[in-house]
Formats: C-alpha cells, sequence, structure tokens
C-alpha cells in the first residue's frame, strides 16, 4: 500500500526524485509519523537486512525509485 502510494505521487509528479521523508509525507499524507522516518531507509538497495529493496539511496536522507517498478506496477 505505501510503495504504491509512491509510484503514484511520483508518477503525478506530486513527489519529486529525489526525495526525502517530508517530501514523501507532503506528497503521501495519512500515515504513522515513524512510517516516513523508517519506510525509506528500511527499503533501501544494501539494506542487507530487508529482502524488498525498492529505492536507491542517492544522498543521505534522500531516495529514488528503483526501476522498473515491483509488484507489478506500470
Amino acid at each position: 500500500k505505501i510503495y504504491r502510494r509512491i509510484i503514484r505521487a511520483v508518477k503525478r509528479g506530486d513527489l519529486k526524485e529525489p526525495f526525502n521523508g517530508k517530501m514523501f509525507k507532503k506528497a503521501c499524507p495519512g500515515f504513522g509519523d515513524r512510517t516516513y522516518k523508517t519506510f525509506l531507509p528500511k527499503h533501501r538497495k544494501s539494506n542487507t537486512t530487508e529482502t524488498s529493496q525498492l529505492f536507491i539511496r542517492v544522498a543521505p536522507g534522500f531516495y529514488k525509485v528503483i526501476r522498473p517498478y515491483l509488484y507489478g506496477i506500470t
């Protein structure tokens, strides 16, 4: 659900890449505050503790979505 909301926001242009947690919160409101702080780094590429690598960290705290999108999102 969170990943799909991020993809929709990126595709609409509401969330410009690279983005951080504050930008994510503004573009995708309604999740708990902790989600905005933890979801992006938890699901970044090279995070060996997580299997779903959805984002690339391009600078400290800033991310881009890995393409192609996962889970059948086009």
